[in-house]
């Protein structure tokens, strides 16, 4: 039998008695702290709950320093790509070469692109051996590409060509007028032939078309070796008011037709150049086209040399080109892109000049006077 004390307990002290030991076992769990263990800090021995350190009560996620970003940049960043040089050669991509020293009596015409031609010419040249189909032959302009060379500061002179003369090289040549044979007037009446000859005893050549217009116009298409001013007789010997040769006068007959002056009469033009335009009327190495559209890839370049390279023969091409205007004709001819033809044999006789041009990489140039 249960003893009669514990019948005697009531409902609600036997639910009591039932609670108390699980709420005493609740409070003896919660009295016992469990030590919290950090990855960087020991867990303490002595039974103490660690205090969380200061940086870790408050510590972030913090972005990276602008040290790090720089080198992740310059981890990055691609090697810069060289711009390519802006006068490049068309096919290898290689920049002109640089000017060295040239001969002396002759400057340096750098490398590169210029404007050749125009695109519309308002100049009808009357001269009488041109041709009379209205045509232009300096159309259309275009962008050609020529490497740096060598050109006489001036045009050649008689004693520079006497010279040859007398070392046996030359044919004997000369002016056709009188009053044309002083020894610093150029040399005039030459054939094309005799001026290539003067050019190879100096172990140079005649300039190209392009390399000549290169010379006179500089690289941005500009008309004169001054720039775009018009010709006049301050710049240049031709044909003003005052008549031809800017009013000078030859002796002998027919006077008013002038005479030639003097190379270096008046002042440099570009690359340090006299005469490219005015007083003689110069010889140059190319086969002359009825326009450079006719021409095609012959003149197109690089260093275009035009039709058949300029060798002595060539089938369908009967003139050479003459550059530059002269002391007869006016500013309308004395322009960097104006040209004309004429036979190589100079028949009937001209009074066209020359001056020579050589390639970096040719062979010492024999001096001139």
């Amino acid at each position: 039998m249960w003893p009669v004390a514990a019948w005697g307990v009531s409902a609600a002290e036997r639910a009591r008695r039932r609670i108390l030991p699980f709420a005493v076992v609740t409070l003896l769990a919660a009295s016992v702290a469990v030590p919290v263990v950090s990855c960087d800090r020991p867990a303490p021995t002595d039974g103490r709950v660690p205090e969380p350190s200061p940086a870790a009560a408050t510590e972030e996620p913090q972005p990276p320093s602008s040290a790090a970003n720089e080198a992740s940049a310059q981890v990055a960043a691609p090697d810069p790509v060289a711009a390519p040089h802006p006068d490049a050669h068309p096919d290898t991509g290689a920049p002109p070469a640089p000017c060295g020293t040239p001969a002396e009596g002759m400057a340096c015409v750098p490398g590169g692109w210029f404007v050749r031609g125009l695109d519309a010419d308002p100049h009808s040249c009357d001269q009488m051996d041109q041709p009379r189909d209205g045509r232009s032959s300096l159309v259309p302009s275009s962008r050609v590409w020529v490497d740096t060379f060598y050109i006489d500061v001036t045009e050649v002179t008689n004693a520079a060509y006497q010279e040859c003369v007398s070392a046996g090289d030359c044919e004997r040549a000369g002016p056709l007028y009188r009053d044309f044979d002083a020894p610093t007037q150029p040399i005039t009446g030459l054939t094309w032939f005799q001026a290539r000859d003067f050019c190879r005893w100096r172990n140079a050549r005649l300039p190209t078309d392009a390399e000549f217009e290169k010379a006179s116009r500089g690289p941005d298409g500009e008309l004169h070796p001054w720039g775009d001013a018009p010709a006049d007789c301050a710049r240049a010997i031709i044909m003003d008011d005052t008549g031809r040769a800017c009013g000078v006068q030859k002796r002998g007959q027919h006077p008013e037709s002038g005479r030639i002056w003097e190379v270096a009469s008046r002042p440099p033009g570009r690359y340090g150049l006299h005469d490219m335009v005015g007083n003689a009327e110069e010889w140059t190495a190319d086969w002359w086209t009825t326009d450079w559209a006719t021409c095609g890839a012959d003149c197109a370049g690089p260093d275009p040399r035009g039709p058949c390279n300029g060798v002595d023969d060539c089938p369908g091409h009967r003139y050479r080109s003459v550059r530059g205007g002269s002391w007869y004709w006016p500013a309308q001819h004395a322009t960097g892109p104006h040209r004309r033809r004429y036979p190589p044999n100079n028949d009937p006789p001209h009074h066209f000049g020359f001056r020579c041009a050589v390639g970096l990489s040719s062979a010492a140039v024999r001096r001139r006077r």
